[in-house]
């Protein structure tokens, strides 16, 4: 694992598991939970999930709101073929810029576990200084993927809040400075 800045606070994230049928109560989200510990141990700092029905709309309100005060939001589910799986609209419409490459790189290791993965629509994308990160909707494939975009996930929020100073090769990276980046 390559040296990663000090820094005085943790990263922030929220969860959300976009689902009509843990919204409405038919079925317990396995997936926000899993994803939460996931990025807990990780070292991220989680509220408890959330979940939002698979209404577009509804789905660009949560991810908005989630970005006002988390630098990343993790949503499961959502992200196949199915007519009600909108997650990446969403996710499109509230972003300012794609990450184009951690999506694919889910996808792709994904296909050693499964050859459905090649299925999943998930996006990656930033707004303000928020990474937000659409994962599948089983607890299983959610996590897998969550594994697979963790390791550039730090340096990559580093970068949208501002800390772009690089160290020189053999140098230990300069620590962070104290603060929040304003929010965007």
């Amino acid at each position: 694992m390559t040296q990663q800045r000090q820094r005085t606070e943790r990263w922030t994230a929220a969860v959300m598991t976009i689902s009509d049928s843990c919204a409405n109560g038919s079925r317990q989200d396995l997936s926000g939970p899993a994803v939460a510990a996931e990025l807990q141990a990780a070292g991220f700092e989680t509220a408890e999930p959330v979940i939002v029905p698979d209404e577009q709309i509804t789905i660009q309100d949560a991810i908005r709101a989630a970005s006002a005060t988390a630098q990343l939001v993790v949503t499961t589910g959502g992200t196949g073929i199915g007519p009600r799986d909108v997650t990446p609209e969403a996710t499109a419409a509230v972003c300012d810029r794609m990450l184009e490459g951690i999506a694919e790189l889910m996808r792709a290791e994904g296909r050693r576990e499964t050859p459905l993965a090649v299925l999943s629509r998930a996006l990656c994308g930033t707004r303000g200084t928020t990474i937000i990160l659409n994962l599948p909707g089983s607890p299983k494939g959610a996590v897998s993927s969550l594994r697979i975009a963790l390791p550039v996930l730090p340096h990559a929020l580093e970068i949208l809040s501002g800390r772009t100073e690089h160290a020189a090769p053999g140098e230990a990276p300069a620590p962070a400075t104290e603060g929040k980046v304003p929010r965007v």
